[in-house]
């Protein structure tokens, strides 16, 4: 039987098109037609090859791409609040703005700087964890740009990880000598090797995550110390946040004094916004402080002071706003209660691991519920001191020279009042839950 045309234009070429020809016996119809007669049906199959194989771009283009656009967005805010404060004589210029923003994007990072004042090394937490997004998204455009996506190969999230980080090293070796022509100034040496362990981490978190080799590491370690992990980084992060509530009450509770310290600076409204600004870049390390103060081993504005829970002893502080919400005295009354939060918090961690393991298993056995919530502890108490680490420095030299926490005694109080908690709450959830 000939084939005929349909009655609508096919838009493959028919040169290219292999067709299905269908015969069919002659029936007739209930309305009388003959089948025979009808057109025949072509079916248009995919060619072999037809799927164009998707571009891949060279790993030092990609990296050098996204490592610099990552830069760029994580400086440019900082350079337009430093210029608002008018903390520099030459801020109001737009080559004075650059400079000090590039020192505020360096201190951002952890790279010290040397001014008239005495060393600078307090590092704005604020700033650092929105760079650290940044260069994260880097390794995810940067293993997405070189066909890496879910193909599962820590070697290649490495190789991510390895080509940022030298790239983001070089871009803090530059801003240190374009810094070094003023009068503060920060070692370029070390603000390479800052900036690459920096960006390699901050990268590698986004490669492991787009390649899928997060995963793949995942499945290799064991369910308890995986669950372990799992159950103290929230512990961890439970105790921050209670730690930036009792910040942000303390601060508004001084709120009138933090305001008369800012309207003291008498740098007029953009000024005072930019100051504002800065004390919010500084807000998670006095959630830090905080944290510290309610485990017990409090924090240091200045060299031989301590704030904690059974003691004050700070003497003269700088005009700061973000220091008008520290205590006058001891914690006492009512206000003693306030210590208890860590415990909540890693009870909150283990009923939460609980309810995890029961979902996935109810018949999962006490020696991991049990073994996951212990190691809990000292995975929280590694992370808070950490974070107690990063959260310090020194704010020039002479008194101010210590501050923050110590940070091993954060850890160990944390490791020791989490695996509490968490034990209490996993072993509860555990028994009554149905």
């Amino acid at each position: 039987m000939p084939a005929t045309t349909p009655d609508q234009p096919d838009p493959v070429d028919p040169a290219t098109r292999e067709t299905v020809r269908i015969t069919v016996q002659p029936q007739k119809t209930e309305a009388g037609g003959d089948l025979a007669h009808r057109p025949t049906v072509r079916l248009p199959r995919q060619r072999p090859g037809g799927t164009r194989k998707q571009r891949r771009a060279p790993l030092p283009v990609a990296a050098a791409v996204a490592t610099v656009w990552a830069a760029v967005l994580s400086y440019l805010p900082v350079a337009v609040v430093m210029s608002l404060t008018r903390l520099a004589d030459d801020a109001g210029s737009l080559p004075g703005a650059a400079r000090v923003g590039l020192a505020g994007w360096l201190l951002g990072h952890g790279v010290p700087l040397d001014t008239p004042a005495g060393p600078i090394g307090l590092a704005p937490l604020a700033l650092g964890v929105f760079a650290a997004w940044r260069v994260s998204r880097a390794g995810v455009h940067v293993a997405r740009a070189i066909g890496a996506r879910h193909h599962g190969s820590p070697a290649q999230a490495l190789a991510v990880a390895g080509t940022v980080g030298i790239g983001y090293g070089v871009l803090g070796l530059l801003g240190a000598v374009i810094l070094n022509t003023g009068d503060v100034s920060a070692s370029p040496l070390r603000a390479g090797l800052t900036f690459a362990a920096f960006g390699a981490v901050a990268a590698l978190v986004g490669a492991l995550r787009t390649t899928a080799a997060l995963r793949v590491l995942a499945r290799r370690i064991p369910a308890v110390l995986r669950d372990g992990v799992r159950t103290g980084v929230v512990a961890a992060f439970l105790v921050l946040g209670a730690g930036a509530g009792l910040a942000g009450l303390a601060i508004a509770l001084g709120g009138g004094h933090a305001s008369d310290i800012i309207g003291a600076y008498r740098t007029g409204v953009a000024g005072q916004a930019g100051i504002t600004l800065v004390c919010v870049a500084y807000a998670p390390n006095a959630a830090v402080w905080a944290a510290a103060y309610l485990l017990g081993p409090g924090f240091a504005v200045g060299t031989d002071t301590v704030v904690r829970t059974t003691e004050v002893s700070v003497g003269a502080l700088p005009a700061v706003p973000l220091l008008a919400g520290l205590p006058d005295g001891p914690l006492g009354g009512a206000g003693a209660a306030l210590l208890a939060l860590p415990v909540v918090a890693g009870m909150l961690a283990g009923w939460l691991q609980a309810r995890r393991m029961a979902r996935a298993d109810r018949a999962v056995r006490w020696p991991r519920v049990l073994g996951a919530a212990l190691l809990a502890g000292p995975v929280a108490g590694l992370v808070l001191g950490g974070a107690a680490v990063l959260s310090g420095g020194s704010l020039g030299g002479g008194r101010m020279a210590d501050i923050g926490p110590v940070a091993w005694q954060v850890a160990a109080l944390a490791a020791g009042i989490v695996a509490v908690g968490t034990l209490i709450g996993a072993t509860a959830t555990r028994i009554f839950t149905p």
